[in-house]
């Protein structure tokens, strides 16, 4: 979903340097969603925009052909799809954004990129610490069922750790630098316990709640051994799916998956464990895929 509150505040009220006719292309295709009627030039002629009129000028710019924006970039039939930065569940944003990139701006990406006949292969230009769980899995079996309708190489311009590597795994090939990392398959919980500090600060904190259990985890109590024993059995639960997860996209036995103890590995160690496929230089590795190509 693009944001159009945020593209708004990059069009008015800031300078921009752009020539004033391909102004008005973008005004005019970006017209319906801004509720713009009228577009009125420095000579003092305005152009109608509203019913029919956008599409109109949008045509007569195209020379009778459509317009074909993509929100990739392809070179020689490749798409890139970037995945930068911390991993969210829902970012509404199709590209990275302020050092996230979202699971659904990816699916969309990658659902897009399916079904665009100017599309070869799929490269998923990967530099990523991981992040959230929630909706990691999913769009990775998306991923994973994707495999054979186009080939889905996962580029590492760096490092692919955690749920960045969940994605890598499900891609066809795995292609790591000799300085960047793989691995990581493991899931972390943090739980801060602030009760002492506020009591040497003389601050008591009383939660009213219903259910017994409603308060576990909170900052303000420690964590009791009940609640801990709850946390860490759904922790290992979502490693297990992982762990299951990235054994079956590599092909790989569940129990040498689980023996890295969401252990890191670095460039050709990552290819010596089965978690990458090759050491290249991202500009390598897609030479490689085009070579694949044909």
């Amino acid at each position: 979903m693009i944001n159009y509150p945020h593209l708004a505040t990059r069009l008015f009220n800031v300078p921009i340097a752009i020539l004033p006719h391909k102004a008005e292309v973008v005004m005019a295709a970006l017209a319906d969603r801004f509720g713009i009627s009228h577009l009125f030039r420095g000579d003092g002629s305005s152009l109608e925009l509203a019913n029919g009129g956008a599409r109109a000028f949008l045509d007569a710019e195209d020379d009778g052909e459509e317009a074909q924006y993509k929100p990739y970039d392809v070179t020689q039939g490749v798409a890139r799809i970037p995945i930068e930065g911390t991993l969210v569940h829902k970012l509404g944003m199709l590209e990275p954004y302020s050092g996230m990139t979202g699971y659904d701006g990816i699916r969309a990406l990658l659902s897009m990129a399916l079904g665009d006949p100017d599309v070869r292969a799929i490269m998923l230009d990967i530099d990523s610490p991981g992040g959230e769980v929630s909706g990691c899995f999913d769009l990775v079996d998306a991923i994973y069922a994707a495999r054979g309708r186009k080939p889905i190489w996962a580029v590492l311009t760096e490092s692919a750790y955690s749920a960045a590597y969940a994605i890598a795994s499900a891609a066809d090939r795995i292609i790591v630098p000799r300085t960047g990392g793989t691995g990581s398959v493991g899931v972390i919980c943090m739980h801060v316990d602030m009760s002492q500090a506020l009591s040497k600060a003389g601050i008591d904190v009383t939660l009213i709640h219903y259910g017994a259990k409603k308060a576990d985890g909170n900052e303000f109590n420690p964590l009791s051994k009940d609640a801990l024993a709850r946390f860490q059995s759904d922790v290992d639960k979502m490693g297990e799916i992982f762990v299951k997860t990235v054994a079956r996209n590599r092909d790989l036995k569940t129990a040498v998956v689980r023996d890295t103890e969401a252990g890191t590995f670095l460039g050709a160690a990552g290819v010596d464990i089965g978690f990458a496929d090759a050491v290249m230089a991202p500009d390598e590795a897609f030479a490689s895929l085009l070579d694949e190509l044909g």
